[in-house]
C-alpha cells in the first residue's frame, strides 16, 4: 500500500495562489503564497495601502502595485520620499511668482496671494512705484531718468499726479541738439517741458485734448488723427500708460522743444 498524496491532483483542492502541504496520509494543508491572505481554499491580494495609509505619510498617496506591495507619493504641494513628505512653500522659491516688489503669502495647497508693497501699485505681479522710479526700470526711458538726475530735477518724485512724455533712451542718445542744450545750460528747461503736473492723462484722456501746459510754462499741442496722438505736430506716442503710484509715463519718439 502507498500513502495517497492529497496534493498530487488539482493543487490539493487549493487555491491556485496557495501552497498544498501534504500533512498525514491523505491529508493535506492550504497556505496562501506570500502576499496573499485566506483560508487557502480562497487567497485574495494584501493591499497594504488598506492599513494605516501602507505606512506612506499622511500626505503621500498609496498605490499597491501587487500582492502586499505598494509605493508611496507624496501628494501635490508635498515633496518626499512618500513615507515622509514636506510641504513645498511657493513662496519660497523666486518670491511665488510674486513681483520683486510684493509680498507673497501661502493661502492653500498648490496656492498663494501676491500683494504689492506699499508704495507700489499693481496686481502683485506687476507692482510699480512712482514715476520717478519707474523711469530707471525701463530701458525705454531710462536716458531720460539720468538726465533729470544729472540736472537735481526731482519735481515728479513728489506725490503728484503728473503726466510725462518721455523720448525714447535711443532718441535722446542720438539727438546732437542735447549736447547743445547742455552746452547753452537750458537741458533743465527741456526736460520740464516734458512733464505735465497736477494731471493723471492716459492715452484715452489726450485723444480729448488739444492742449495742456507742461512745467516749464510752455504749451503742449495735442493732435489725434488716424489712430496716433502726435504732440507739437512732431511727436508721437509709441508707448503710452505706463502707470506709476503718482502719474503716467508716455513714451514719444521725438524731443518736445519749448
Amino acid at each position: 500500500c502507498s500513502a495517497i498524496d492529497a496534493c498530487k491532483s488539482s493543487n490539493g483542492g487549493c487555491s491556485s495562489k496557495a501552497e498544498c502541504r501534504r500533512t498525514t496520509p491523505g491529508n493535506r494543508a492550504c497556505v496562501c503564497s506570500a502576499g496573499y491572505t485566506g483560508d487557502g481554499i480562497v487567497c485574495i491580494e494584501i493591499n497594504p495601502c488598506l492599513v494605516n495609509n501602507g505606512g506612506c505619510d499622511r500626505n503621500a498617496e498609496c498605490t499597491q502595485t501587487g500582492p502586499n506591495q505598494a509605493v508611496c507619493n507624496c501628494l501635490k504641494g508635498y515633496s518626499g520620499d512618500g513615507k515622509t513628505c514636506t510641504y513645498i512653500s511657493l513662496c519660497s522659491q523666486n518670491n511665488g511668482g510674486c513681483s520683486e516688489f510684493a509680498v507673497c503669502n501661502d493661502t492653500e495647497l498648490t496656492e498663494r496671494t501676491c500683494t504689492c508693497k506699499p508704495n507700489y501699485i499693481g496686481d502683485g505681479f506687476k507692482c510699480r512705484g512712482n514715476i520717478f522710479q519707474e523711469l530707471l526700470r525701463n530701458s525705454n526711458t531710462s536716458r531720460f531718468y539720468f538726465h533729470l538726475e544729472a540736472f537735481s530735477i526731482r519735481d515728479i518724485s513728489g506725490p503728484g499726479p503728473f503726466t510725462l512724455f518721455v523720448p525714447h533712451t535711443d532718441v535722446l542718445n542720438s539727438d546732437p541738439q542735447v549736447k547743445e542744450w547742455i552746452a547753452k545750460g537750458v537741458m533743465a528747461q527741456v526736460l520740464r517741458h516734458h512733464m505735465v503736473g497736477c494731471a493723471n492723462l492716459l492715452y484715452k484722456d489726450l485723444t480729448s485734448i488739444s492742449n495742456i501746459t507742461s512745467l516749464h510754462g510752455d504749451l503742449i499741442h495735442i493732435s489725434y488723427s488716424q489712430n496716433s496722438l502726435v504732440l507739437n505736430n512732431k511727436a508721437e506716442i509709441i508707448l503710452s500708460d505706463a502707470v506709476g503710484t503718482n502719474g503716467v509715463i508716455h513714451v514719444i519718439n521725438q524731443i518736445l522743444v519749448p
